[in-house]
Formats: structure tokens, C-alpha cells, sequence
């Protein structure tokens, strides 16, 4: 093993590349069209092109990353995790071409690939399995049925599926049948197939999942467990290890029965069994990762080990030496996931050119493929970005985790900081306290934002009179510095207008001082030190350090150690206006997955009108106001841009 091809993007890409560089390896990148600037494809020895920016045409194209194994001289190929990472038919592609895929077999990933054929073998394996339905009779009768016979409430999972997507939990069986063709259609855009499994709904259960290793003669052993309960639709939001409720005996019978799973399927390298915990000590499998998991570095920080580098030592025949005594969980580490996603609005996807500030901190690790001008786009998962904090004890842990996110600024999008600092502010989850259902408990009526205050308004609005007046100064003919914000009689003051704010005006009072009047309110603001993007001011006598970028559309964005900001410019009278007019507007960049409505249809307020896929989740797009679809420039299958017209209500 000498090249090794690295079949992924972004964070976990760059992860990869570290580790093999250090083994003394050439780590080869691939990019789409969208990530030719990206921070992966210029972290590694070589980089090559694979394809258009769909993810189809690119990263889940076998064939053009076949290609450029074959060009770069590759010997190897790790995949990462998504894509196809867990692609039988890509494993086997690359044994085929001569590449030692960096994974188990072919065999291993496809049976643990499909949900029903995975339970039935765990159940043969003796491996406590969730009851529910995995057979091969796919009609909606005969779900139906066993869902009734099951109980509600239950799960609808895609058997082919992973990652929250082609997952519905329904509570009655009036819900049931829509359940069953929303998670048919999403795991068929995501997976290729629509076959589904039903199983029990276990509410107050934990997941946790076990982290096992295993060489080519059969050795497999355990690394402990991880906490992923706290979730959101079903995707990890924070994780941890070791699981603060979990007993050394219960960790064991874990362990062995996760172990014995890995070992019916003759399974080699890096893998996860997932199981639900219920209160009562009881636990049930879930599934089997047949890959290196997102959350990998909260094991690598309590253990010590690298698993990336245990995966390419396996791959490459070396005998697995760790024995199952000698793993101990030393201290305790947290990790959290930073998207680009508006908390506010439902978590949409948001999508953009990024400005970012990272923590430096000891016990802080930062695993990201993105830094400043970075492109969040649209085709691909929404995830920044992994903080993860290691302490000699969980609260050391979730102290340095709060210092870590607070210092970490995100520009250009919106981002889940905040929300995610709310998780690990609750006394629910500062006392380990949580379940599967946490995020739903806690927020049941969605995450609300907090209003901009006056002095965020007023701070705001002074920088966006500096950055027109910047602007101004550029286009001019050579006005000087000592004449900024000069007047020669008495100080003019600037209106400053933002969407859905209070109006502001603006009265530099020098060069550095303004006063800014918001509805009957004053507040003094100092510009102390201002650099690219980040300026250090005084607002009413406190002083902070404050990022700032100005993005597409004159979107002002602001972040601090203790919030963030995104104030617009003139468009909440626009998009008023447009809903008070029946326009509907795409709330983010993405592709229209399925049209529900036909032009000239009667539609009713809040009725879903089509299918929206951005960043590999669905969402529907529902009517604003009650009329007649006048017009529908859109179809299926068709890109869209954020803030376009899908379609007119009279």
C-alpha cells in the first residue's frame, strides 16, 4: 500500500489525509466541479477531477473514481462514510480492478446493508433484535397489517437506508399509509430501493452503539460504546463516549453480543453495531455500520487509538495485536456537530460562501473541511464541521465543549452554534438525563430564535454604514482618511434600515464613534480596531470582539463568543408582499423532487405543493394563502435557486 485513492469530500476526507500522510502513504483526492477549491483537494498529494457537482455524477460515480485510482497509480481506496462507502457493488468494482477497498467484504457490507436481511441474521446470530417486520412482502396491506400487529406507535425504515433518511415514525394508523410512500420515495432517491421494514417504536431508549475492530484471522474485539441519543429526525446531533449511564457489566454484554455480530459475518476492519438501550437495561440491534462512523474521534480521544490507521493496517493483511483486556476508556469526550442549517426555520438546509472561525484550545479537536471562502453547496450533506472536547471527566468534557462552540463563529450561512449550546446548557442533558425522543421532549414546537436586541441593531447598522461609505471611498476619486465621517457643521445622521428591525439611524460623532438612535433608544458604539472581518468595538461601554461578513443579497452577517446575527437589507416588505400576492419562493437551492399540484388546481392555505431535495432531505413546500395555481414554471426533476418563484396562487 503506497497510493491510497480517498473516495469522499470534506471533513472526513481531510481526516483521512492526515493519517495516511503520517504512515508515510500519498493520499489522492477526488473533487466535483463544486469542490475544485475545496479544502480536501488541496490538503492532499493530488487531486482529480471525478465529474459534474451532482453527488450521481461524482462521488457516487464508480466508474470515474475507478478511473482516476487507475490514473493517480493507486493501489488502495478508502471511502470514507456515505457515498459509497457501504456499496457493495463499489467494493467488489474495486477487488475486480486490482484496488484493496479500505472495508470489509463485499458479502458483509451487502447483508448488513439491508435492514431486513441484517435482523434476520442477527436474530440467527443470537443478537437481541427489535420486534417488527423484515420479509419480503412489500404491499402496503401487508405492512399495514403488521404494523397493527406490531402495535403503534411504529417505525418506517428503509431497509437500504442510513442517517435519518427513509425513516418515519407514525403514531396511529391514520398516519400509516402516507408514512409508508414518504419513506418510499426518499429511500429510492437516496438508496435506489424502496423496500421497507416496520418495527416497534421504543420510546425513552437510548441509542448506543459499540465500536468494534477486526483483522483478516478473525480477531475482533470491542473499543467501548457511544452515546448518540441526542438526535434530530434521527441524525446524530451530539455523541460521547463513555455512555454516562452505562454500567461495566452491561458495557461487557454489549461488547460480546457486538463482537459476535461482527463475527458471523466473517466481518474485517473498522465497524459499529448499534443498539437501543431501553431504561430497564434491556438492548436491541439496530444495525451494523459497515464503515468508519462520523462520531469515530469521541473513541480515538478516550482510547488513544487511531482508527483510520487501524483500518489501513488491516486492509494491508497486518494482524490486529490490541487484545479486549488491554482496551480501557480513559477520561471522557463529547463530540458536536456543527451544519449549516437555519434552527429557526425548521432547520432548513443554508447554503453559501462561508467566513469561519475555529477554536484553539487545549482538549479541543476540530475535524473540518471547510475554512474561510469555503462553497456550502446545495448537493451535499449539510455538516461543517465536528467539535469535539475531551476532559478527565464528562463535566470537564462538556465545559470545554460550551468554551469551544462559543468561540467558534460561522459567517456567510446560518448555522446550528446556538442551538447546539442550548442542548448543552438543559439540566436534562448536563445530567446525562436523555433519550432518543430529547430533542422533541425539550423542543416540541420547534427551536425559537431570539429577536435581534437593541444594541446588536445598533452595532449592525453602524457597520453597514461603514461598509457603504467603504464602498463609497473606493468608487471615489481619492477622498482621504482624515477626511472620513468629517462634517463641517453639525453631525448628519444616516438612516439605516433592516428587514423585520426596528429602523436605525446613524451619527458619527469622529472617525471611530457613532451615535445610533433605535426607536426612543441611544447607544454609543466605538470602532477600536477594525481588520478584514473581524473588528474589536465598544458598544455602551462594553467592549467585544465581533466577526462580521456581508454575503449575497446585503445579508449582514455578526458573530460573538455569546451570539450571532444575520440581519437583511430591504426584503421583508418584498417577501411580504410576494406572500400577501400568492408567490411562493424556494426556501433554499435544491431540486424539485415531485409536483403535487396541477395549474389551475384549488389549493388551501398550508396544503403541500411540491417536493423540494436539498442536501439529501426532503421538504415540503406548502401554499401561503388559499386560491387557483395560476402558474407553475416548475417541474420534477428540475435545480432550483433559494428566493426563485415555484409557482403563483390567485
Amino acid at each position: 500500500m503506497k497510493r491510497v485513492l480517498i473516495a469522499n469530500r470534506g471533513e472526513i476526507a481531510c481526516r483521512i489525509i492526515r493519517t495516511v500522510q503520517s504512515m508515510g502513504l500519498q493520499a489522492i483526492a477526488v473533487y466535483s466541479d463544486a469542490d475544485k477549491d475545496a479544502m480536501h483537494a488541496r490538503c492532499a498529494d493530488d487531486a482529480l477531477r471525478i465529474g459534474p457537482a451532482p453527488a450521481a455524477e461524482s462521488y457516487l460515480n464508480s466508474e470515474n473514481l475507478l478511473a482516476a485510482a487507475r490514473e493517480a497509480g493507486c493501489d488502495s481506496i478508502h471511502p470514507g462514510y456515505g457515498f459509497l462507502s457501504e456499496n457493495a457493488e463499489f467494493a467488489t468494482a474495486c477487488d475486480e480492478a486490482g484496488l484493496t477497498f479500505i472495508g470489509p467484504s463485499a458479502n458483509a457490507i451487502a447483508l448488513m446493508g439491508d435492514k431486513a436481511a441484517a435482523k434476520r441474521h442477527m436474530i440467527g446470530a443470537d443478537v437481541p433484535c427489535i420486534p417488527g417486520y423484515e420479509e419480503s412482502d412489500q404491499s402496503d396491506d401487508r405492512l399495514i397489517r403488521a404494523a397493527q400487529d406490531i402495535g403503534f406507535p411504529v417505525m418506517v425504515k428503509a431497509a437500504a437506508g442510513g442517517g435519518g433518511r427513509g425513516m418515519r415514525r407514525v403514531e396511529g394508523p391514520e398516519k400509516l399509509e402516507a408514512a409508508l410512500q414518504t419513506a418510499r420515495s426518499e429511500s429510492l432517491g437516496a438508496f435506489g430501493s424502496d423496500t421497507l421494514i416496520i418495527e416497534k417504536a421504543l420510546d425513552g431508549a437510548r441509542h448506543v452503539e459499540i465500536q468494534v475492530l477486526a483483522d483478516q484471522n478473525g480477531h475482533c474485539i470491542h473499543l467501548g460504546e457511544r452515546d448518540c441519543s441526542v438526535q434530530r429526525r434521527h441524525q446524530k446531533i451530539l455523541e460521547e463516549s463513555p455512555c454516562p449511564i452505562l454500567t461495566q457489566e452491561l458495557r461487557e454484554q454489549m461488547g460480546e453480543a457486538a463482537v459476535r455480530a461482527a463475527q458471523s459475518i466473517d466481518y474485517t476492519g473498522a465497524g459499529t453495531v448499534e443498539f437501543l438501550l431501553t431504561e430497564g437495561g434491556e438492548f436491541y440491534f439496530l444495525e451494523m455500520n459497515t464503515r468508519l462512523q462520523v462520531e469515530h474521534p469521541v473513541t480515538e480521544l478516550v482510547t488513544g487509538l487511531d482508527l483510520v490507521e487501524w483500518q489501513l493496517r488491516i486492509a494491508r493483511g497486518e494482524a490486529l495485536t490490541l487484545q479486549q483486556a488491554e482496551i480501557e476508556l480513559e477520561g471522557h469526550a463529547i463530540e458536536a456537530r456543527l451544519y449549516a442549517e437555519d434552527p429557526g426555520q425548521g432547520f432548513l438546509p443554508s447554503t453559501g460562501r462561508i467566513q469561519v472561525v475555529f477554536p484553539s484550545l487545549d482538549g479541543i479537536r476540530v475535524d473540518t473541511g471547510v475554512e474561510s471562502g469555503s462553497q456550502v453547496s446545495p448537493h451535499y450533506d449539510a455538516m461543517m464541521a465536528k467539535i469535539i472536547a475531551r476532559g478527565r471527566d464528562r463535566r470537564e468534557a462538556l465545559d470545554r465543549l460550551r468554551m469551544a462552540l462559543r468561540q467558534t463563529h460561522v459567517l456567510g450561512v446560518q448555522c446550528n452554534r446556538d442551538f447546539l449550546l442550548q442542548v448543552l446548557a438543559t439540566p436534562d442533558f448536563e445530567q446525562g438525563r436523555f433519550d432518543t425522543g430529547f430533542v422533541d421532549t425539550h423542543w416540541p414546537d420547534g427551536v425559537s430564535v431570539a429577536e435581534a436586541s437593541t444594541d446588536q441593531v445598533a452595532l449592525a447598522a453602524v457597520l453597514s454604514f461603514c461598509l457603504r461609505r467603504e464602498q463609497a471611498q473606493n468608487l471615489s476619486l481619492g477622498i482621504g482618511d482624515e477626511l472620513v465621517n468629517f462634517a463641517s457643521g453639525r453631525s448628519i445622521g444616516f438612516p439605516v434600515a433592516f428587514a423585520d428591525q426596528p429602523k436605525a439611524t446613524v451619527t458619527p460623532t469622529s472617525a471611530s464613534d457613532y451615535v445610533v438612535r433605535v426607536n426612543d433608544a441611544e447607544v454609543r458604539v466605538t470602532l477600536e480596531n477594525w481588520q478584514p472581518e473581524r473588528l474589536l468595538i465598544v458598544v455602551n461601554n462594553r467592549r467585544m470582539t465581533v466577526s462580521f461578513c456581508e454575503g449575497y443579497g446585503g445579508i449582514l452577517s455578526l458573530a460573538t463568543d455569546h451570539w450571532n446575527c444575520r440581519f437583511e437589507r430591504d426584503t421583508a416588505a418584498v417577501k411580504d408582499a410576494a406572500v400577501r400576492a400568492g408567490v411562493v419562493i424556494a426556501p433554499m437551492h435544491g431540486q424539485v423532487m415531485d409536483v403535487l399540484i396541477r395549474e389551475g388546481e384549488t389549493v388551501t392555505q398550508g396544503q403541500p405543493l411540491l417536493i423540494l431535495e436539498a442536501m439529501k432531505m426532503q421538504h415540503e413546500v406548502c401554499a401561503t394563502v388559499d386560491g387557483m395555481v395560476r402558474s407553475l414554471p416548475v417541474a420534477s426533476g428540475q435545480q432550483v435557486a433559494a428566493q426563485s418563484i415555484l409557482l403563483e396562487i390567485e
